[in-house]
């Protein structure tokens, strides 16, 4: 089969025929500039939506076609791309890339796993824990691909015992993946970091309306949200669509003993990457109390993910072999399209705020007689069920910055209404395409679209009440 199909062969030309439209016609939507970059967004959103091309080389666009078009000097728009949060995302990365090297993520995964029991619904529970766990800090794809194998092994114990693979050891198979796929969704809601369109509602609250949100009131927001949510996948899954009462099984405490027997014991390598990930992650968390401390220390998030990157390159394990944990050549793995893709949302973005685009919609917005709390339902509904459909971050990068008008032309703080839809991009349960995770347990063969989708939209649902929730009464307690 062709992988480059229709749709994708229909993408790579209207994109840029929808653009030179908006450049030529001389009917203005907006305004002359305006219009123009209403041309670019719909050109990316386009290739984005059909992946015509690569979505990180879709986020270049703006680079050409803003100075070339008198949108924004080069510099200006070059500047988003070198942006503090793509060098925030680049520190994670780095920590990320140090963890998966020496294998310490795979490490506190089974730790996890072996501490919640060997009962079905304990061992069910542990895959989730420990997946959300890794999502915080390193990719939902990443972490996905080191808990499959575990989580295959021990379903084979089932299809292999004498009654062989009954229709309990089915919902067990069911859940176990499922867990893995949604907990790695859902534990990157949980910081910063843990998934990119966090880190392009950042940018944009920073480089447009000079708003910080600290790694740690991020945190304070995002990680109970994660946990209750991550709670509700698990009682749904196993107290509702798929139980499996009276399963039993013990081989599998072996397993997770046999696999963390192959790892040994912990090595010089991984200590040290523990200290150094352990230093940056408190620094996060307690920068406040240390900047008000030290007041002329300014220290920034950024910053500190420099240092924890820095550390990895600079500081040796072995002073005598000259040996450093991460050598330049590691970062050959690591998911720099990401950071060009961040900086192209923040280009367009700053490109929809100079041109007029946000303050139409935030004029329009404020004609209207529009309730704020149906307004905020149906931003996060359209959010978190289009997600199902195109990449998330690139999805946040096309609307963060019309939500934002819409927030103004609301008259309530921006970020109240931001928060919770970028939220909504990281809860795509349903669709195997929906997100990586959900593609990678999907291909294990245990799963049927049917069944995603089953499970899928009554988590979505439930997302969209959470997230209201956290619109109406958490966001304004916090921030």
């Amino acid at each position: 089969m062709n992988k480059f199909n229709l749709p994708k062969k229909i993408g790579l030309f209207l994109g840029p025929i929808v653009f030179i439209l908006f450049k030529i016609t001389s009917f203005e939507v907006i305004s002359e500039k305006g219009d123009l970059v209403l041309g670019v967004a719909f050109w990316m959103v386009c290739w984005w939506i059909t992946e015509a091309v690569a979505i990180s080389v879709t986020a270049l666009l703006p680079l050409l076609l803003f100075p070339l078009f008198k949108v924004m000097p080069m510099a200006e728009v070059g500047a988003n791309y070198g942006s503090p949060i793509v060098f925030l995302f680049f520190g994670g990365f780095v920590l990320a890339l140090a963890l998966e090297k020496v294998n310490l993520h795979k490490r506190i995964a089974l730790s996890i796993i072996k501490r919640t029991g060997t009962t079905p619904n304990n061992v069910i529970l542990g895959f989730m824990i420990a997946t959300a766990f890794m999502s915080m800090w390193i990719s939902n794809t990443a972490s996905t691909v080191v808990m499959l194998p575990i989580a295959l092994s021990v379903i084979q114990l089932l299809i292999n015992d004498e009654d062989g693979f009954t229709k309990k050891d089915q919902n067990f198979a069911l859940s176990v993946m499922l867990g893995i796929a949604f907990s790695a969704n859902a534990g990157g809601i949980a910081t910063v970091i843990g998934t990119p369109p966090n880190s392009v509602l950042i940018g944009l609250l920073e480089n447009e309306y000079n708003i910080e949100i600290s790694f740690l009131n991020w945190m304070i927001l995002g990680l109970p949200f994660s946990i209750i949510l991550i709670t509700i996948i698990y009682l749904v899954m196993v107290k509702w669509l798929f139980p499996n009462t009276g399963l039993q099984f013990k081989a599998s405490e072996n397993i997770i003993k046999e696999e963390l027997e192959k790892l040994g014991k912990i090595t010089s390598r991984e200590k040290h990457v523990l200290v150094i990930f352990a230093v940056t992650v408190s620094l996060w968390i307690f920068r406040s109390l240390i900047n008000s401390m030290l007041p002329n220390l300014g220290l920034s998030d950024t910053m500190i993910s420099i240092f924890g990157a820095l550390a990895l390159f600079t500081i040796p394990f072995n002073l005598k072999k000259g040996e450093f944990i991460l050598v330049w050549k590691d970062t050959q793995s690591l998911a720099w399209g990401i950071l060009i893709l961040f900086g192209g949302g923040l280009a367009l973005a700053k490109g929809m705020s100079s041109s007029g685009i946000v303050d139409v919609v935030a004029t329009s917005i404020a004609n209207s007689n529009i309730s704020i709390l149906l307004m905020a339902s149906l931003l996060i509904f359209l959010m978190l069920f289009m997600t199902e459909l195109m990449s998330n971050v690139a999805l946040v990068a096309v609307l963060a910055p019309v939500v934002a008008g819409i927030a103004i032309g609301l008259d309530i703080p921006v970020l109240y209404l931001l928060i919770p839809v970028t939220m909504a991009s990281s809860c795509a349960f349903m669709l195997p395409m929906a997100t990586p995770p959900n593609a990678i347990v999907f291909a294990s063969g245990f799963i049927r679209v049917s069944q995603m989708a089953r499970v899928g939209v009554i988590l979505n649902l439930i997302s969209v009440i959470l997230l209201i929730i956290v619109f109406k009464f958490i966001v304004p307690l916090i921030f």
